[in-house]
């Protein structure tokens, strides 16, 4: 068994990461030790692999090819084909990867005028859902453009989104506000018959655009470099830090947490009711701050 032999595909992942995965294999990785046995690849020489992808500037994708060789290694192991996780000696040795922080805004009095440009915006309605909602349960925004009617239920004021749909690959599900309630009971009139909550503009039957969010938020005036439709989560996931509440579930809300599937298959409800007190409690602040802006908004207008 040479590395490029090994197995790289792993049941739960979708044909479209499997084909990523090959295709950084065959480009970075199978022209340097691919045809080699895998008993006979060194550490020395997989490093040498990496650096060549850390050389051109690419630390995320040497990362990702080193775990997918460490996958590679792990298999060999367990069919006998090789006695060690070669990939696992070179921790450290790559350059880390610098965290990507998305554009967003923290500050209460800003984000209390960000509300009240969500709700004061004038496009299409469908739009102006998306984004009034986007806040308030803090998805990742592929999450929310193709959220469906039939995962939504409004009496139980929840969000179950299908485990094919996250990027962990397990169910999450995601409490309503009240808020939250109310902007879908008024979209569900205008919408609710078709598969999408938010349908794309052109066809009902395909989900809202990737782009619409983003630019509804230029349309209002904030730049790529202040704020984002991914922003919505680093927004609420500093507020929430510094208001005290646990990490824990913050970051289950997040759907971070757990990375094992197998476990994280049973995780799901996890803190629950503590999540749905969050959440409502998020809401209500939301309100507050935009309640604030538009007081402050009003004096400065009088005076």
């Amino acid at each position: 068994m040479n590395l490029a032999s090994g197995q790289v595909k792993s049941p739960a992942w979708a044909d479209t990461h499997s084909s990523k995965v090959i295709v950084r294999l065959e480009q970075d990785i199978f022209p340097s030790i691919g045809g080699k046995p895998i008993a006979e690849v060194t550490a020395p020489v997989l490093l040498v692999a990496l650096r060549r992808i850390e050389s051109r500037g690419a630390i995320d994708t040497a990362h990702r090819a080193k775990q997918t060789c460490s996958q590679v290694f792990r298999y060999a192991i367990a069919t006998g084909r090789a006695e060690r996780d070669l990939a696992a000696d070179l921790r450290g040795a790559l350059q880390s990867i610098s965290k990507q922080h998305f554009k967003t805004i923290t500050d209460p009095l800003k984000i209390g005028s960000l509300m009240r440009n969500l709700h004061g915006y004038s496009g299409a309605f469908i739009t102006q859902c998306a984004l009034k909602l986007a806040p308030l349960v803090f998805v990742r925004p592929g999450e929310l453009r193709r959220a469906e009617w039939e995962e939504i239920d409004l009496e139980r004021a929840e969000w179950r989104i299908p485990a094919c749909k996250m990027k962990m690959k397990v169910i999450h599900i995601v409490p309503l506000s009240r808020q939250a309630v109310q902007i879908l009971t008024e979209l569900h009139p205008l919408t609710g018959s078709g598969k999408y909550v938010f349908p794309g503009a052109r066809s009902s039957s395909r989900p809202m655009s990737e782009n619409t969010v983003n630019a509804a938020i230029r349309q209002m005036g904030y730049s790529k470099d202040e704020m984002i439709g991914h922003g919505f989560r680093g927004m609420a996931s500093t507020s929430l830090h510094e208001q005290g509440w646990p990490s824990d579930i913050i970051e289950r809300q997040l759907s971070h947490g757990e990375r094992n599937p197998v476990k994280a298959a049973y995780n799901h409800a996890e803190y629950l009711p503590e999540r749905r007190r969050m959440i409502q409690a998020w809401a209500d602040y939301l309100d507050k701050l935009k309640a604030s802006a538009e007081i402050i908004s009003s004096r400065a207008a009088a005076g």
